[in-house]
C-alpha cells in the first residue's frame, strides 16, 4: 500500500524535518503514529496524502512511484484516500449532511443513496440530531466528527487521521476508534496520529513512532513511550 525508502523532507532552506524515513505498510494494516509535538507527524501524513513531495527518497503509493505521477493524475489518486487533518476544511454554506455527502456525489452516487448513507454515518458519530446544521453552528468537536464522517463515507483504500479524537470526550473517541476498526476489517489501510495513550492501549496495533524527525516502527503492545 505504502512504501518509503530513505525519504527526507525540508521546508525551504531549513534543516530536514523528516530524515531517512523508511517503512512499508501492507494493504489492510492499522498503525498508530505517535511522537512529541513537532516530531513531524503532520508532515509525514501530508507526504502520504501527496500534499507534499519529498526533498529526497522514494515514495510508492498503490504500487506507483510518486515521482512518476503527473499533476493531472493526483486528484484520482487522492480520491482513494480519506483524510482528517486538524483543519477540518468543511464548506460553511453546506449542511453537515451535504458536507459528508460530497465524496459520494463526486463519485456519481444517486442522491437518495447518498442521503441514506450519510444519515447513517452521522448518527454513528453522534450527530443524528444535527444533519442539517451548518458548520458555523457546530462546536469544534462536532465539526471534527463531520470531517471524520466525510473521510470514511466512501470506504477509502487508505485513511489518514491527525488527532481525530483531540476535541471529543473519551466516549465519543472510543466510538470513533471502533468506526476506524470497522473500516480496517473491510480492508482499509488506517494510520491514526494521536497522543491519546488510553485509546492506543485499547487496540492491538503497531506504532510508527517519530522522534526528532526519525521513524521507529514498533510492534503492537511492545512500544512503551514516556
Amino acid at each position: 500500500m505504502i512504501r518509503f525508502e530513505n525519504v527526507g523532507l525540508r521546508y525551504g532552506t531549513e534543516s530536514e524535518v523528516l530524515r531517512d524515513i523508511s517503512f512499508t505498510l501492507q494493504p489492510g494494516s492499522f498503525h498508530f503514529m505517535t511522537g512529541a509535538s513537532g516530531a513531524g507527524k503532520s508532515s509525514l501524513l501530508k507526504l502520504m496524502y501527496l500534499a507534499h513531495r519529498p526533498s529526497r527518497g522514494l515514495i510508492t503509493l498503490f504500487g506507483r512511484d510518486m515521482a512518476r505521477v503527473t499533476r493531472a493524475e493526483l486528484p484520482e489518486m487522492r480520491r482513494q484516500i480519506g483524510v482528517v487533518f486538524q483543519d477540518f476544511a468543511l464548506l460553511d454554506h453546506l449542511s453537515a449532511l451535504d458536507n459528508v455527502g460530497l465524496p459520494l456525489r463526486m463519485g456519481g452516487t444517486p442522491d437518495a443513496d447518498a442521503v441514506a448513507h450519510c444519515t447513517e454515518i452521522l448518527r454513528w458519530v453522534g450527530l443524528g440530531n444535527h444533519l442539517h446544521a451548518k458548520p458555523s453552528t457546530l462546536s469544534g468537536g462536532q465539526q471534527q466528527r463531520v470531517a471524520i464522517a466525510r473521510s470514511v463515507i466512501n470506504r477509502p483504500r487508505l485513511l489518514l487521521a491527525d488527532e481525530p479524537t483531540g476535541n471529543v470526550d473519551d466516549g465519543i473517541g472510543m466510538r470513533l476508534l471502533y468506526l476506524f476498526e470497522e473500516l480496517h476489517k473491510l480492508g482499509t489501510t488506517v494510520v491514526i496520529a494521536t497522543h491519546n495513550e488510553a485509546l492506543i492501549r485499547r487496540f492491538d496495533h503497531p506504532r510508527l513512532h517519530l522522534d526528532n524527525g526519525r521513524l521507529h516502527v514498533m510492534p503492537a503492545r511492545n512500544a512503551k513511550w514516556g
